[in-house]
């Protein structure tokens, strides 16, 4: 049995995400495959409870080394319970974050460095990497904008600033690698289905020739 494939959805708070996550499972179920959903952090009862504590408003300051440790904590469970098995099992993974965010928003945002997060990834998750990734770029301003009425939990309560650092880093991440395919979400929501669609088909096309 050939080995499911991958595919992350990123960009963030409140891009988008979760409003294409069914877009790309339906197309993946027009092909066949079997598919599964799952989100990061979270993905296994282990790694949402870590998720409430990540995500909890807290009266003392959170540490950018702690929230990258649970972050990672969150990560090991989820790949070792979940990610793993599903894929040597022939099952496509459609989900919403990876390890991309945490170069993102706690590289880029919180200012970690990278290679601190490179050992990180080793150790977690090895060579289980995304081969695809749908990155939904657009401007800080435009997603708060959309988010007027929504309540913020602690990460989404960061502020401009942190939010421009992590879409530039994201930015940079999409311009060297090229399993990252850069969508402008800035567009109305058909048009962004339509694209995700056809970068989706594209690489089902690229995967089942070989």
């Amino acid at each position: 049995m050939a080995n499911g494939k991958f595919i992350t959805l990123e960009g963030i708070d409140g891009v988008g995400k979760s409003s294409l996550v069914p877009c790309v499972n339906e197309l993946l179920g027009t092909y066949g495959f079997k598919t599964l959903i799952t989100r990061e952090p979270g993905g296994t009862p282990v790694a949402e409870a870590v998720r409430e504590i990540l995500l909890l408003k807290w009266d003392e300051e959170f540490a950018p080394a702690t929230e990258l440790l649970l972050m990672f904590a969150a990560r090991s469970q989820h790949v070792t319970e979940v990610i793993a098995p599903a894929l040597n099992r022939g099952v496509w993974v459609i989900c919403e974050r990876f390890s991309d965010a945490s170069y993102a928003y706690q590289s880029g945002g919180r200012n970690i460095n990278a290679a601190f997060i490179d050992s990180l990834a080793e150790l977690v998750h090895g060579d289980y990497w995304p081969d695809l990734t749908l990155y939904l770029d657009i401007d800080v301003e435009l997603v708060r904008k959309r988010r007027l009425d929504s309540e913020d939990d602690r990460i989404e309560s960061a502020g401009l600033e942190f939010f421009r650092k992590a879409r530039e880093r994201y930015r940079e991440l999409a311009n060297r690698t090229p399993r990252i395919k850069q969508i402008d979400a800035s567009r109305p929501l058909s048009e962004v289905k339509d694209e995700v669609r056809r970068l989706v088909r594209e690489f089902v096309k690229v995967s089942t020739s070989k």
